[in-house]
């Protein structure tokens, strides 16, 4: 592989993430989510892959679907794990419009494995970011916690991994799994632009993928149902004032002092306070992280200055 031909680089690079996660990329995947310093068309990522000679020499392509060579098993992988993403979405979109009916939620957004149709089994969960109005981050997510175990009656696996306030968009961990968590997720709902206000506080996502700056087309964004709506508006109306500041208070203390000691361990990611609940008590990033750049060195690629910002 020459270093100096950007765009082959860059296929190799996304390919590489991609295999981390065991996963094949399409071809229109592979351009969304390609990691390169500037945007390329599909137009070219299609032709650089049907003449470079370099790229045929490590990568295979079958069916439309493109992996590392040695790793062909990955291609009938896929077309698992679409037919399983298939059975799941409509139950995570479903699930996911609940969530948008609990009140002072602004965005509700699928992330996780099924963001990427690359669920391992049918009881994945069903990851979620969700927005909240200022001020309420506790209390929405004391809520949501009631409809996650009143969805255990359909078996819905609702995993809220992360609840945050519409007043701290901008993400302080800016490193190559972060943008790639940010680019996959799918908005169900979105009240007053918050998805695309989301994005441009975190424009720093471009570094790394700069053709993904709007989310891949797997599902449709529906608004909230009358019933929904007015459920919603009652439960705000109550817990707007003094009441909801109380309840927000005691529910944040209770569950910052419960989950203290777990903060603070080393493989925690966790960030707990009055604008985010992102209760990531094990690292998976950096895990994740580890073994691109060990994928990298295989192929004698070097992190980028992009690959290796954080915090």
């Amino acid at each position: 592989m020459n270093p100096d031909n950007t765009l082959e680089v860059s296929i190799l690079r996304t390919i590489l993430y991609a295999d981390v996660f065991d996963f094949a990329l399409c071809i229109d995947e592979l351009h969304h989510f390609l990691m390169s310093p500037h945007p390329v068309s599909l137009e070219a990522i299609s032709q650089a892959l049907a003449e470079s000679s370099a790229l045929r020499d490590v990568l295979i392509q079958e069916g439309g679907r493109v992996a590392l060579r040695g790793r062909d098993t990955l291609l009938s992988l896929r077309d698992q794990r679409d037919t399983l993403a298939a059975q799941l979405w409509p139950k995570a979109a479903a699930a996911g419009h609940w969530l948008a009916c609990v009140p002072f939620v602004r965005m509700v957004a699928v992330t996780g494995a099924l963001a990427m149709d690359n669920p391992a089994h049918l009881g994945d969960d069903f990851d979620y970011f969700i927005v909240t109005v200022p001020g309420r981050v506790w209390l929405t997510r004391l809520v949501i916690i009631g409809v996650v175990r009143l969805s255990r009656l359909w078996d819905w696996p609702i995993c809220p991994n992360f609840v945050l306030a519409a007043d701290s968009l901008s993400q302080r961990r800016c490193d190559v799994y972060i943008a790639h968590e940010i680019a996959q997720a799918i908005p169900l709902f979105d009240s007053g632009g918050l998805y695309a206000k989301f994005r441009a506080a975190n424009a720093w996502v471009s570094d790394h993928l700069p053709n993904a700056d709007s989310p891949f087309p797997r599902v449709e964004m529906r608004t909230s149902g009358r019933i929904g709506r007015l459920m919603k508006g009652l439960g705000e109306g109550l817990m707007a004032g003094w009441l909801g500041d109380k309840v927000e208070a005691w529910e944040a203390g209770r569950k910052v002092r419960r989950f203290k000691s777990q903060i603070h361990r080393q493989e925690s990611a966790a960030q707990l306070d009055s604008s985010q609940v992102k209760g990531h008590f094990n690292d998976h990033g950096s895990g994740v992280i580890a073994q691109y750049h060990a994928r990298l060195k295989t192929f004698g690629l070097v992190e980028t200055s992009a690959d290796l910002a954080a915090d």
